[in-house]
């Protein structure tokens, strides 16, 4: 057992190295507390999913005013043509509600809603940089409009703020420990927590502090308990982001008391490269992901469709989507295009790790198609041709209508015929971005135990959160929470540390 003073002292110890936890960490420095951040990675890969994510943010807006703040140097000429339009509150608590079937925990929705715009000033204060979210604009009538409520998204994506909140940690004097796994919560007699056991280097340490803030994601990265909390198959899913979020804050809370709390077999999953890695790639990062699919359709080994392709813009359900294709025959899809649609692709289908396949006519294309009914497959893209209306024009930035009949599942929106050569198709698997299940947490970010009571001491933020998503979620908004509720957890450890500062001075 190496001592705790290897480590210097802390009023508060973070348990985790991505947004969420740098988040913490930095608004608890900022309330004046001495802070130690823990990450399991060596430093090369730390970061957590955060360094996986394309840097997108969901938050409240009322206009082009509010956006300024956020990134004043947009010129001009850029709010001339550019139409980010307005996303109000009211526009984002009801997105919350319909996403996850108004499930979402009422209290925390609201702090999540209510906060969201004050948390990107602060973390722009701190040093993340915002410039406008390109990937989610279509030109009409000479601008560019912005569509879903998506109209920021960190310069640099996800290793952009993983790298400014490093930054701000360094420059706040907020030492990060890598390749250090915390391992158990320190509790005293009266279950009050009193700092970490954890695993640095090979070595067992344990580190006292008044307060421990866990934000060390969720347990995606673990086959084991997918498996037991998501279902049978979700072992062999491959995972979107980091091998390091394996369930571990979780598991030290749940043992020390905590209340689990949340959609425990949910996750947020996508449609993700057939033939990608096992776990997330740094130089790739989140361009397996293949999102397009509202504007093609989708079919599995039998040939078929198995899914409303146009239910929704993709950024309502490109999270649940995922689970429907680990549950066809083998766990695959292909997602097919002809030359109409194929412009619209996203960057992310002409990278050079995708399996594609590119043919003159449907009757080529579907022989092309591994491990599907060809003959199944011609008849389905046949009929869907006829069943797909024209009665009123196409028009990918918004739900346009333009819809199938008499099909027993049917497209809403977007429904062309695949009728104009060339044709693709990109073949996709289930990526598992992060699960929805966790502990259930006050309005201050304190951990509450199985009586509903705050577990004195502990505090928690980010994917370990459970109660906000269910069954799916808006986009952007996975990264707004790890940094709403890092920042009042860290806030709520430091107004701890001090209390029992002061009352172990005045004994």
């Amino acid at each position: 057992m190496t001592a705790a003073q290897d480590f210097g002292s802390a009023d508060v110890i973070v348990v985790g190295g991505g947004n969420a936890a740098c988040c913490a960490a930095l608004s608890a420095r900022e309330a004046g507390a001495r802070v130690l951040m823990l990450e399991a990675a060596p430093e090369e890969l730390s970061g957590g999913n955060s360094r996986f994510t394309g840097g997108g943010y969901r938050f409240a807006f009322n206009g082009i005013d509010d956006l300024a703040e956020l990134m004043p140097d947009l010129s001009e000429s850029e709010r001339e043509t550019l139409d980010f339009g307005s996303y109000p509150e009211a526009q984002f608590f009801d997105d919350m509600g319909r996403t996850t079937n108004y499930r979402t925990d009422p209290d925390l929705c609201e702090i999540l809603v209510t906060k969201s715009f004050e948390t990107m000033g602060w973390l722009r204060r701190k040093g993340v940089r915002f410039e406008p979210s390109f990937g989610h604009t279509f030109k009409v009538g000479g601008k560019l409009k912005f569509w879903g409520g998506l109209a920021c998204v960190v310069s640099g994506g996800g290793p952009g703020l993983v790298e400014a909140e490093y930054k701000a940690c360094a420059e706040a004097g907020i030492p990060i420990v890598f390749d250090t796994s915390a391992t158990d919560l320190l509790l005293d007699p009266d279950r009050r927590v009193r700092g970490v056991r954890a695993v640095s280097r090979g070595r067992t340490v344990e580190i006292a502090a008044d307060a421990v803030v866990l934000a060390c994601g969720g347990f995606q990265a673990s086959a084991e308990m997918r498996a037991r909390y998501l279902g049978p198959g979700w072992d062999v899913a491959k995972v979107r982001g980091t091998r390091f979020n394996t369930g571990g804050g979780i598991r030290m809370a749940l043992e020390a008391g905590a209340m689990s709390y949340g959609h425990y077999s949910g996750c947020h999953s996508v449609g993700w490269e057939l033939n990608a890695p096992p776990f997330g790639d740094l130089a790739v990062g989140d361009q397996f992901q293949k999102h397009s699919y509202p504007f093609g359709i989708m079919v599995n080994a039998r040939g078929e469709r198995f899914v409303d392709e146009g239910a929704d813009i993709r950024i309502y359900t490109y999270a649940k989507y995922g689970s429907v294709i680990l549950k066809q025959p083998d766990m695959f899809a292909w997602q097919i295009f002809d030359a109409k649609t194929i412009p619209l692709l996203r960057g992310e289908y002409r990278i050079r790790q995708v399996t594609k396949v590119t043919a003159n006519s449907l009757e080529e294309l579907v022989g092309k198609l591994e491990g599907v009914d060809p003959e199944a497959c011609l008849r389905e893209i046949e009929a869907f041709n006829r069943a797909a209306t024209s009665d009123r024009p196409f028009d990918p930035t918004v739900k346009d209508g333009l819809r199938t009949t008499g099909l027993a599942i049917p497209k809403s929106n977007w429904a062309r015929p695949i009728d104009t050569p060339p044709f693709e198709a990109y073949a996709v698997t289930c990526g598992v971005t992060f699960t929805f299940g966790g502990v259930k947490i006050s309005r201050a970010a304190e951990v509450e135990d199985v009586a509903g009571r705050p577990m004195p001491g502990l505090y928690a933020a980010g994917e370990m959160v459970g109660g906000l998503f269910y069954h799916n979620y808006p986009a952007g908004s996975g990264l707004l929470s790890g940094s709403v509720f890092g920042r009042i957890a860290g806030a709520s450890a430091a107004a701890h540390a001090r209390a029992a500062t002061g009352a172990t001075a005045a004994a």
